[in-house]
């Protein structure tokens, strides 16, 4: 039993850590606001026009998917400046392709919320 108890403080404590990494990157990164921005406005639309089921599972996949690699490429960029301060190709090289990760991503996102949302706005507007 004594065993357990350290296990479930580890596992306590990385949740925490992960949760500390999620805020302070929506509290510090720019691009991470304005994706937070963009998630909570595609929710209240969804909301809003009645999106289905399967079109919010859709949204929620690739809020993870923009999200997340926001965080990563977040972190990439910290471990690759406490690496060097220098300019070197393979620091650019790098951060280059987490940012075009995060853009692809974004792009795709936008691709498929655009399919979802604009037949719903267009019958509204073009009854």
């Amino acid at each position: 039993m004594k065993e357990d108890k350290p296990q479930k403080e580890k596992l306590h404590k990385s949740f925490g850590y992960a949760f500390e990494g999620v805020i302070n990157t929506i509290l510090h990164e720019r691009n991470m606001q304005i994706h937070c921005c963009v998630t909570i406005l595609v929710v209240i639309f969804g909301f809003i026009l009645r999106i289905s089921m399967i079109e919010w599972m859709i949204c929620l996949i690739l809020f993870a998917l923009v999200l997340s690699l926001e965080l990563v490429n977040t972190a990439l960029e910290a471990v690759v400046d406490l690496a060097t301060s220098e300019r070197k190709p393979l620091a650019k090289k790098a951060k280059d392709a987490a940012a075009g990760a995060v853009l692809i991503s974004a792009i795709i996102a936008a691709i498929l919320g655009s399919i979802i949302f604009f037949p719903k706005l267009w019958i509204i507007f073009f009854p």
